[in-house]
């Protein structure tokens, strides 16, 4: 096993020589559930049931921004877990409809699938959630060794915050060894962290996506909402060996943080009928355009093309999501500004 010294060197080379010509093709780890979602139709009153409207759909972060990928025409595998049940049946069907491909997500005779039980006002926000990814807990470090024949020929990797930190360090390891540099997407102020051990080890993520409260977790303090503190809170990853870091604002839009670059992006319009997914939509589009030759300034507003597409939908990821799509809805937004 070389060291971060020989891994960086090899990151480096992949990163500034020639496009291959063999077609991009990303590998995405982390959760595969199905959402459960509930919509009220009227302002919340706590206590007491609401009337509202039920759905399940295919979730799990690492699955929708692979789907979301797949939509947008990229190669695509999915390294997972789900049960041997009836949702893990429909999780791989669906997903595998959409175009991706499935066949190294473990399947698990002893846990049942993940699920996201979700809560949503009337106008789409979301008030609460409880996420059960235990049969994640099978993906171990020896687990996704096995399956690490993946990563062969990859262009990226993408990682979520659902991995255990050891598998997330092993993951971190094996990308940087073949020179394929990792975006993570830290899912969640506690999962967040799961990445420290494998940044002390040297081996930190190429790009990195936390929102506000995650970007606080990862530095150690609360950061503001500010953009000077939001850069200053960036250049301490940076210093920390990590290249890209993306910071979603909500309704502020986001701010696109490299070494030498500060791009601040606002949010499309959008008719918000649920915020689920927008996260992973925003990054796979983000992906999708670098790999077509896009500067990471205009790929982060395609990103946020994806993201307003994907508010719309009733599903988690927008069945009409394509290049075309989040490429004429910037078309739109820009001739709204004329």
């Amino acid at each position: 096993m070389g060291t971060a010294d020989d891994t960086r060197t090899n990151l480096l080379t992949a990163l500034t020589s020639p496009l291959a010509p063999t077609p991009a093709r990303v590998v995405v780890v982390g959760g595969a559930n199905v959402d459960l979602k509930a919509h009220t139709l009227a302002p919340v009153i706590l206590g007491t049931s609401n009337p509202g409207l039920t759905t399940q759909t295919a979730g799990g972060v690492a699955r929708n921004i692979a789907e979301n990928l797949a939509r947008l025409g990229v190669a695509v595998s999915l390294v997972s877990a789900v049960g041997r049940d009836n949702l893990g049946d429909a999780l791989l069907a669906d997903s595998k409809a959409a175009g991706v491909d499935m066949r190294f997500v473990m399947r698990v005779n002893e846990q049942l699938t993940g699920t996201y039980m979700a809560t949503l006002n009337h106008e789409g926000e979301l008030l609460v959630a409880v996420s059960d990814m235990t049969v994640l807990n099978v993906l171990t470090p020896t687990a996704l060794h096995d399956r690490r024949a993946v990563l062969r020929g990859a262009t990226w990797v993408v990682a979520d915050g659902n991995l255990t930190e050891a598998t997330l360090t092993h993951l971190m390891t094996l990308a940087a060894e073949a020179g394929i540099p990792v975006a993570f997407e830290p899912v969640s102020v506690p999962k967040a962290l799961q990445i420290r051990s494998a940044v002390q080890a040297g081996f930190a993520p190429h790009t990195i996506t936390p929102n506000l409260l995650e970007l606080g977790a990862l530095v150690g303090h609360e950061v503001a909402d500010t953009q000077d503190a939001i850069r200053s809170a960036a250049q301490e990853l940076h210093a920390q060996g990590i290249h890209t870091v993306w910071v979603r604002r909500g309704q502020s839009g986001s701010l696109l943080s490299t070494p030498t670059t500060l791009t601040e992006l606002p949010t499309l319009p959008a008719k918000v009928t649920d915020v689920t997914g927008a996260g992973d939509a925003m990054l796979a589009a983000f992906l999708a355009a670098l790999l077509a030759g896009v500067a990471p300034a205009e790929a982060a507003r395609q990103g946020h093309a994806a993201a307003a597409l994907t508010v719309e939908s009733t599903h988690t990821v927008s069945p009409t999501l394509t290049r075309a799509a989040v490429l004429e809805r910037l078309e739109q937004e820009a001739q709204n500004r004329r």
